[in-house]
């Protein structure tokens, strides 16, 4: 069962990127990401209610507390770095770069978790950032003419990749005992302190009026999407081996580009097609 929520996880994951894209177009990122997290908060623990999760906190160990509020820390800090990196490149080169945190996720579960990596895993990851890099290349290239050679993205990207497999290990930890719907939504209260002074401490909070209707229409949903990735992403967490659930997490890039293709009209050039096929390969030899 466990393999389904994965599987939902990805589909909403990679709804969420286009229509975050559209949200942060005319909206600083720090306060889009602040705002959508009020939205996923609320999902959350609408969650926790309807499918009667909820724990006392007293039967909540301190241990659990402290790796959820790590967790959260992480994914606040991936967050603001992937919704800058969104604001500031393209869906089609941003997305990959951070579905690179599968690698790094998997040497983490190895690391701390004692799962075991194999050879074809091995491979699986050559493929990932082999696809990865082949799908930014050229496409990088030229949008850096067009910025006068702004990097700012290429960063942004890749600390969110390393903040989200770091997250994926606390959360993994954070929830041994415990629902994953409540472990999700005190993660989710974390994130959103985190966020709000981010906000504050940058004197941001004047910009929440200058977003438009349309903006706010996109936060909104990309938060419900995130809430549903989330949900199903921490269920699969906690009934199966995170190096197997990151994986298929991370396939959302297929539905992501597809989005993209769809509703950014960003195309994909024929080294970049390749790249993808290799990024996709790489993930599915994972799970064997």
């Amino acid at each position: 069962m466990w393999i389904v929520f994965a599987a939902g996880s990805a589909i909403f994951a990679g709804a969420t990127a286009v229509l975050a894209k559209v949200g942060v177009k005319d909206t600083d990122s720090d306060v889009a990401t602040a705002l959508r997290t009020v939205i996923v908060l609320l999902f959350s623990w609408l969650m926790v209610f309807v499918t009667d999760s909820y724990v006392p906190v007293a039967e909540v160990s301190g241990k659990n507390f402290w790796l959820l509020g790590l967790s959260g820390m992480a994914t606040g800090a991936s967050w603001l770095c992937y919704f800058k990196a969104l604001q500031l490149g393209d869906v089609n080169k941003v997305t990959p770069i951070d579905k690179t945190s599968t690698v790094l996720t998997m040497i983490l579960a190895f690391l701390f978790l004692g799962e075991p990596v194999s050879i074809i895993m091995f491979l699986g990851m050559i493929g990932i950032l082999t696809g990865t890099m082949l799908m930014i290349e050229k496409k990088a290239v030229a949008f850096e003419k067009e910025q006068k050679r702004d990097y700012r993205w290429l960063v942004y990207a890749i600390c969110s990749a390393v903040f989200a497999s770091v997250t994926s290990i606390l959360g993994k930890l954070g929830m041994e005992g415990i629902p994953s719907n409540y472990g999700t939504a005190v993660r989710t209260c974390v994130v959103l302190i985190m966020a709000w002074i981010v906000v504050l401490v940058q004197k941001k909070q004047g910009k929440i009026a200058e977003s438009g209707k349309r903006s706010w229409f996109f936060l909104v949903l990309s938060g419900i999407t995130t809430g549903l990735s989330w949900l199903c992403y921490y269920r699969a967490l906690q009934e199966g081996p995170a190096s197997i659930v990151a994986p298929i997490d991370k396939l959302s890039v297929l539905i992501t580009i597809l989005f993209a293709r769809v509703f950014l009209k960003e195309k994909l050039s024929k080294k970049a097609a390749v790249g993808l096929i290799l990024l996709v390969s790489g993930t599915l030899l994972l799970l064997l």
